[in-house]
């Protein structure tokens, strides 16, 4: 071997050695860092004349961990947001600490129950008269707090879901610029690492807002899909829509979000997502919150029927709300929808509104100024029969709404329990299967880490071995120049000519 290609393949070694270490400060400075940072390999290979150079740079990587991470931190999102609903929620039933719930509609109704019977068992009694028209009220004051409580959650819920369409937009238009720039590295052969990190992270906050899969292509770049298989990008970032809807009442129905018009939300998509926090958001405004504002109107819907009064003149007149009514109402309503915000107290029967509470006993609450709806005709003060009528219609079976989701026949009061029950069902489901997923992205994020993410032991060890080589190569230099100072005086040359 000549003292030439002695010198180029030490100096090669240096370079080598320069090179490797430039990347492992890279690993050790991303220890740290909080965003998605994989190991960097620097991949030596042999030159033509002995020698070594670093041909390339790549990343340890295992996409099957890393998608698992995808799918685990969407999972977790959409169960945060519903779960974060329906704490909101559970404030119409009062829940407090040891389990009660004493401002349910299901509590109240069984207030207002007691105080009515309270009231048959002495009906000259006016005290207990105007008793029975406070719980009434204090009953429809808490289907209206509910019901405004219920709205709230779904316009919060639309306001989130406009929050994560221009999330999603802005992403992938990150993506985009990220994505381009990998594809044109990896054809020139630029290390791309660093940027596949960034591409990565951008990946990991997408999967947050909505569920995705990805595809690897050949040069390089990648295309990503709804968990629905919607396409978000390919080659050029999608674009991801959303109106929102400022007031919501019972009834309302959101507008859907669409990618390039296919609608990935709503009654109406053929191919909803699944997951992420605009998933989860979406489920809540459109199915939990709606079911529950269903069993809501329903309550109050059979409030209004239980205490309804009959023409008893025999003319034939249309039966009218009793006790509980709406605002402006003239006639029974034609739906239960919407009514458990608007049910209140007819104002002749309440004393704070100039009305009177024996209307309850007599009857003509519809019509206080005349006598066709009046049922204690001659005005007897022990009279109770009407007050018999109201207590038997509220044991009564009666009929629901289907949309409530917890059955179509039952009696008022097991209704309201019912109702009650359902809404802490989903609570505790939505709980048990947050707290599920969340332990699930913090185990596949463990396993990715420890597969792809930086060991400062390892890579230490890696920085004495390249300074020992470093070491034996900078000595085989010297040892080099040596020799040719060597040679060039054996021929009568000086060194430092």
């Amino acid at each position: 071997m000549s003292l030439s290609t002695a010198t180029n393949i030490a100096q090669s070694a240096l370079n080598a050695v320069s090179a490797q270490t430039q990347v492992l400060t890279r690993n050790i400075a991303g220890a740290n860092d909080t965003g998605t940072f994989n190991t960097k390999i620097a991949n030596v290979a042999t030159t033509t004349n002995g020698g070594a150079q670093v041909v390339s740079v790549t990343r340890v990587q295992n996409q099957t961990l890393f998608d698992n991470v995808l799918n685990a931190t969407a999972s977790s999102a959409a169960q945060t947001a519903i779960s974060d609903g329906l704490t909101q929620l559970e404030t119409t039933v009062g829940a407090t600490s040891d389990g009660s719930a004493s401002q349910s509609p299901s509590t109240l109704l069984s207030n207002f129950t007691n105080a009515l019977q309270s009231y048959q068992a002495s009906p000259s009694d006016s005290a207990l008269a105007d008793a029975a028209v406070s719980s009434a009220q204090a009953l429809a004051q808490s289907l209206n707090s509910a019901t405004s409580t219920v709205q709230g959650v779904r316009e919060q819920a639309d306001a989130s879901m406009s929050q994560s369409v221009t999330q999603i937009n802005s992403l992938l238009q990150q993506f985009q610029t990220v994505n381009a720039q990998i594809i044109n590295g990896t054809a020139t052969g630029a290390d791309v690492t660093d940027m596949e990190d960034s591409r990565d992270s951008i990946l990991t906050q997408l999967s947050q807002q909505i569920g995705i899969t990805t595809v690897t292509n050949s040069n390089g770049g990648m295309n990503i899909y709804t968990d629905s298989g919607v396409t978000l990008f390919q080659g050029t970032a999608r674009t991801v829509t959303f109106t929102p809807t400022t007031t919501y009442a019972s009834g309302t129905t959101g507008n859907a979000v669409t990618v390039d018009g296919v609608p990935i939300t709503g009654s109406g998509s053929t191919m909803p997502i699944q997951s992420g926090a605009l998933a989860g958001l979406a489920n809540l405004r459109d199915n939990v919150a709606v079911t529950y504002q269903s069993q809501l109107d329903s309550i109050a819907g059979n409030l209004i029927s239980a205490f309804a009064e009959t023409d008893q003149s025999g003319g034939g007149g249309a039966t009218q709300p009793g006790l509980f009514t709406t605002s402006g109402a003239t006639g029974m309503p034609a739906s239960d929808t919407g009514l458990a915000g608007t049910i209140e107290v007819n104002a002749s029967v309440d004393p704070n509104q100039g009305g009177n509470a024996l209307l309850l006993r007599d009857g003509g609450i519809s019509d206080p100024s005349g006598t066709a709806y009046t049922y204690n005709t001659s005005g007897d003060a022990s009279y109770n029969g009407r007050l018999n009528q109201l207590l038997s219609n509220l044991s009564a079976t009666a009929t629901f709404d289907s949309t409530g989701d917890i059955g179509t026949s039952n009696t008022l009061s097991d209704y309201a329990t019912a109702s009650v029950s359902w809404l802490e069902a989903q609570r505790s489901d939505v709980s048990s299967a947050g707290t599920y997923q969340s332990t699930l992205l913090s185990q596949a994020t463990t396993a990715l880490s420890n597969t792809t993410g930086v060991n400062i032991d390892s890579q230490m060890s890696q920085m004495l071995q390249l300074e020992n080589s470093y070491q034996a190569s900078a000595k085989l230099m010297s040892t080099i120049h040596t020799m040719f100072g060597t040679l060039l005086y054996s021929m009568g040359v000086s060194s430092t000519t």
